[in-house]
């Protein structure tokens, strides 16, 4: 349909999401998008035409496009208003970009007053709702930049553009505009709530990989190991402390000393202190441990990489981190040169090295200058393809590991983020963020609003990686007060991670022995993570079998809760437990040298958290039970926080271990939270490979009657390699103190109390 000179394409992809497509009429458009990869179904629609508007209508999605000029507006199939775009905000103004006539692209939407909205990717000013802010969409280092937001009337917007945007929530309206685009493209998907929205987001852009179980525990980090004996002493250090670890993470410089070393990112152990990297990564499996390498998308001058990929003009003319020594990112996008970054990263691949940290993938970019966006690319400037970087960075990786070794589970971690980058095994930390009280608290709202943009998988640096305004970080009590919360926030984020420059050490020993506080509150909460994982599991099952969540803000489960839906420091974690972060200090003082003094730590004390109303709940500490709708003062002793379970849960608890796989879940205790009837199905395979995608697993379907008062275990479906054939389930109701144990061999047993 062309109304003034304007060309709109109205595309169904399935009955609840629709792409809009404008550009000059006349044009012939090819658009290329990395992000999406559905194709448009076939939907049935019925076309109505009232005069001025034509009506396109699916089973559950209206469109209507004015006929004068070219407005397009959404309703819900009962005829509720989702969104409609603001008349005549439409705009198209001509450009030059790299030599080639296109535009800068501009569209307005009108927002009820009362409408909340989130995503928009990573942003660091502890908003949860987005209404009423500006950003520059532009991706740097702790700042994901997606346009797109979620409603709280049910619906997502994405704004299919990957050119630094400006988006503004005013009283004029909600903009997107963009510096570079030869149309206007965007998918409104309607869930009708969260999760449904999420699962429109993954049926669009593509489904989230299965990590393998070991990347659920926990991940020791620091910037950076100076050694291979240094990384080696750290992971034996914690077996001797029989503290649970099962990742170890090696950063940057393994190539060379030096910060200035030209051969930057040459993907080799150069570094002299490196002696025998096949042996340094022998001896981390030896120890029943994982080893992670960070990987950049720049290199040093000096290396084969930067020679290579210059020659075929694959590389991007701007210096990136670190600066003044030449260092440039590549053409990720350029076919062949994708081709050249794997042929020196199998190299690394060989040692058996089993996870990758792909830093920088916006890329860095300090002494940005207007001449620097025009660079020519494989899909044209930089500047149309910005925000596009970090998806082309970790689907390049992906698909060369999924091609090289179908035997372990592909895990990558980066820096930042392209909408639909969760096909790709991708988990982005909230990058290089200051150690104090208020950036952790921005932390919390940054990681909600990102994985309601589709995006699983988010971790931060456990205790910030600036602890500038500390003295003597380690040793100080102020930063260990703020670090120990920080864990235990992190407990209960699907990666675990520790990970710090200054101080550079961040060892659980590093800041005190077994029976001080700073120590027995780390062990204490990175052993529950471990005892979690099989519920952990089941939930990232649920991630990649139904498009679920691991962390879930409160809209998710709670909609109907206005007071639920804007609280920055509480979430679930899965759908069974309640999470509320201490995110200010409350036993320790920091004055203006930043030295810490501790307080008395004798009397516990109290802090807010609100409990959703429809539900009760349980303080899964101390196992009292309390009504949802109300905010409580909990006393918060240092190695506690405000973690609450659902009634009706059902929580299966695995062993005691020091790693993942130590033992097997032969003898898994599961909790029972009454009040509701609950269900629970527990996950399991072979724990590292693709076999899952064959259908080698089986799932055990667990169902609470609150009437009867009686659990059924439900007979075992599916098989693998290595499953229990025979095991025991030590089941347990909550309040009732009586505990029965069953033999279970895969048929369906009832448990009664």
């Amino acid at each position: 349909m062309t109304v003034n000179g304007t060309t709109t394409e109205i595309i169904y992809y399935s009955p609840s999401i629709v792409r809009i497509l404008k550009y000059p009429a006349g044009t012939a458009l090819e658009k290329v998008s990395l992000s999406i990869v559905k194709q448009p179904e076939k939907v049935k629609l019925t076309k109505t035409d009232r005069g001025k508007e034509m009506v396109f209508s699916s089973s559950c999605l209206s469109v209507l496009y004015d006929k004068t000029d070219g407005t397009v507006s959404f309703r819900t199939q009962n005829g509720e208003p989702l969104i409609t775009e603001k008349r005549n905000s439409m705009k198209m103004t001509p450009i030059e970009d790299i030599g080639e006539q296109t535009f800068s692209v501009a569209q307005t939407f009108t927002l009820d007053a009362d409408e909340n909205i989130y995503g928009l990717g990573q942003q660091q000013n502890g908003a949860m709702n987005q209404r009423g802010q500006s950003y520059y969409l532009f991706n740097s280092n702790m700042y994901v930049c997606i346009p797109y937001i979620y409603s709280t009337k049910g619906y997502g917007l994405y704004w299919d553009n990957y050119s630094p945007t400006r988006f503004v929530d005013d009283q004029q309206g909600m903009l997107f505009d963009s510096e570079v685009g030869d149309c206007i493209d965007y998918y409104l998907i309607y869930g009708q709530d969260a999760e449904g929205t999420i699962a429109g987001i993954r049926d669009l852009t593509g489904e989230a990989p299965l990590y393998p179980l070991w990347t659920l525990g926990f991940w020791q980090c620091r910037e950076r190991y100076e050694s291979q004996a240094q990384l080696l002493e750290v992971l034996h250090k914690y077996r001797e402390l029989q503290v649970p670890l099962d990742g170890i993470v090696q950063d940057w410089r393994y190539w060379g000393a030096s910060l200035e070393d030209p051969m930057w990112n040459s993907m080799r152990f150069d570094n002299p202190l490196f002696p025998d990297p096949q042996a340094m990564v022998d001896e981390v499996h030896e120890n029943h441990a994982h080893l992670m390498i960070s990987v950049w998308p720049s290199f040093g001058p000096a290396t084969a990489q930067y020679r290579e990929l210059d020659s075929i003009g694959a590389l991007i003319s701007f210096s990136t981190w670190p600066t003044g020594i030449g260092v440039k990112p590549y053409d990720p996008f350029h076919p062949e040169a994708a081709k050249i970054y794997w042929k020196y990263l199998k190299e690394m691949h060989k040692l058996g090295i089993d996870a990758w940290w792909l830093d920088g993938t916006e890329p860095d970019h300090f002494d940005r200058q207007e001449k620097d966006m025009h660079n020519k690319m494989y899909y044209g400037s930089y500047r149309r393809m910005k925000n596009a970087y970090p998806i082309a960075c970790n689907r390049n990786v992906y698909e060369a590991l999924r091609k090289a070794d179908t035997g372990k589970r592909a895990y990558l971690m980066t820096r930042s983020a392209t909408f639909g980058q969760q096909r790709y095994a991708s988990c982005v930390w909230s990058g290089d963020v200051l150690s104090n009280w208020t950036v952790f608290r921005n932390q919390i709202a940054a990681g909600q609003n990102f994985v309601l943009c589709g995006m699983p998988y988010w971790n931060t640096d456990i205790g910030g990686f600036f602890s500038w305004e500390y003295r003597d970080a380690e040793k100080n009590k102020a930063y260990q007060e703020l670090h120990v919360r920080w864990l235990e926030f992190a407990a209960f984020t699907p990666i675990m991670r520790s990970h710090n420059s200054s101080p550079t050490k961040v060892e659980i020993y590093q800041f005190g022995e077994r029976g001080e506080w700073v120590f027995d509150a780390q062990e204490k909460f990175i052993n529950l993570r471990y005892r979690l994982l099989p519920y952990t599991y089941s939930a990232a099952w649920q991630v990649t079998s139904e498009s679920g969540n691991i962390l879930r803000p409160l809209l998710m489960d709670f909609a109907s809760d206005e007071r639920a839906q804007n609280i920055p420091n509480e979430y679930m974690y899965g759908k069974s437990f309640l999470v509320c972060a201490v995110t200010e200090p409350m036993y320790t003082v920091r004055d203006s040298l930043g030295n810490g003094t501790e307080l008395d730590m004798s009397v516990a004390k109290d802090y807010p958290v609100y409990l959703p109303a429809g539900t009760s709940w349980y303080d899964f500490f101390q196992e009292k039970r309390y009504e949802g709708g109300q905010q409580i003062m909990r006393p918060v002793p240092i190695d506690e926080l405000p973690l609450y379970v659902r009634a009706g849960s059902i929580i299966p608890l695995g062993p005691k271990v020091q790693y993942a796989l130590e033992k097997p879940w032969d003898a898994l205790e599961i909790k029972i939270y009454p009040g509701e009837d609950g269900r629970f199905t527990l996950y399991e395979d072979e724990f590292d490979n693709y076999r899952y995608e064959e259908g080698r697993y089986t799932t055990i379907d667990f169902e609470w009657d609150e009437t009867a008062r009686k659990l059924a275990i439900g007979k075992r479906n599916g098989q693998f390699d290595g499953m229990l054939k025979q095991r025991k389930f030590v089941v347990s109701v909550v309040g009732s103190g009586k505990t029965q144990v069953v033999d279970y061999s895969g048929k369906p047993v009832e448990v009664r109390f």
